[in-house]
Formats: C-alpha cells, sequence, structure tokens
C-alpha cells in the first residue's frame, strides 16, 4: 500500500478535535511513507490534512474540478494537482490513483464518496480497503445504521465489514494494510433471492 485517499470535510466542524485527528492522520501516513490523494482543496479538514502532509514532507496528490479551480478553493502548494472537467472525473481518479480510501468527518460530499467506494467494492469492481476514522464517535451512527442494513436483510454480514473503523489514525492504517480481500457473493446473492421471490 503506497497511496491513501482520503475523504473529509471542506468545513472544520464545530469541534476542534476534528483537526487535530487530521494532523495526527497525517502524521501517521508520513510515518509509513504513504501519500495522500484527496480532493485538492485548501478549506476545512481537507487543507488541514494536506498543509499537515506537507508540513511533515509528505507526498500529496490533489484531484479538482475546474470549477472549484476557479472558484479559488483549489490548494496552489501540493506535490502535484489534477484539474479535472467534473465531479465524476474527479472521483474516478482519485480512486485509481489510490490503493485505500479513508472517511474522515464531513459532510454529504464525504458520505457519497465513501458510499461509492462502498458499493464498488461489494460488486467487485475494485479490492481495495476502506474505512472511517472513527473521531470521537462521529460514525457511530453510521456504524450503527450498516448494523440495521444487515438486521433488515439488505446487506450481508460480510459485506458490513467491507467498512473498517477505528478512533486512533495509526490503528486504522494498520487493519488498511492487513487487510485481505474476499470474493464478493453480493450478484449471486441476489439472483439466488430472486429465485426465492419470483
Amino acid at each position: 500500500m503506497k497511496s491513501i485517499c482520503v475523504y473529509c470535510g471542506s468545513s472544520f466542524g464545530n469541534q476542534p478535535v476534528y483537526a487535530e485527528a487530521a494532523r495526527a492522520l497525517a502524521g501517521a501516513m508520513v510515518a509509513r511513507d504513504l501519500s495522500l490523494v484527496y480532493g485538492g482543496g485548501n478549506v476545512g479538514l481537507m487543507g488541514v490534512i494536506a498543509n499537515e502532509m506537507l508540513r511533515l514532507g509528505g507526498d500529496v496528490t490533489g484531484v479538482i474540478p475546474q470549477a472549484l479551480m476557479d472558484k479559488e478553493v483549489g490548494h496552489k502548494g501540493l506535490t502535484r494537482i489534477h484539474v479535472v472537467k467534473d465531479m465524476h472525473e474527479r472521483k474516478a481518479m482519485m480512486a485509481e490513483l489510490s490503493d485505500g480510501f479513508i472517511a474522515m468527518p464531513g459532510g454529504i460530499g464525504t458520505l457519497e464518496e465513501l458510499f461509492e467506494m462502498l458499493t464498488w467494492s461489494q460488486l467487485d469492481f475494485h479490492r481495495k480497503p476502506i474505512g472511517v476514522l472513527n473521531v470521537d464517535g462521529f460514525y457511530a451512527g453510521l456504524i450503527g445504521f450498516l448494523q440495521h442494513l444487515v438486521d433488515a436483510g439488505f446487506v450481508k454480514a460480510d459485506q458490513a465489514t467491507l467498512m473498517m473503523h477505528e478512533n486512533d489514525p495509526a490503528a486504522l492504517l494498520t487493519r488498511l494494510a492487513n487487510w485481505v480481500p474476499q470474493k464478493s457473493t453480493k450478484l449471486r446473492d441476489a439472483l439466488a433471492a430472486q429465485a426465492l421471490f419470483p
């Protein structure tokens, strides 16, 4: 594993612990010689983790749509930046450049990116590890809701484990590094269920 894509808020949130966690994750990544791939912004937690990576001598790749670059939210001091035409191209390139994915605290965009990667993994479109940094219990509700999806029969228990979670950056990076992909059974299970419920 050489690069991690980090999804996080373009806002700071209302607790200093979120920015502290972003800096801690940057430190843990640099200590393991991992490169950062992220959305290319210089605002909110995105800017915090990028700036800390750079301060520590880390490698940072940003991917940002032209429309956001035009609004001057793009980071001008990264190791490299790719300016793309739209959000679809941005997400595809971020996924392509990364060996694993971490969602930090963030808003709707962060959740959308996280669940797209989970969906792709569930369908076996990629075989890369995915985790959430559960800063101060930020993702506790989501972790509980994922279990609810299992209990309701919409997600298999093994598929729910695709979203690893830890509250410590180093522990999460260790789990991602040690993750062994399993062959997805999502489509097979769907076809079997169709036979039972025509």
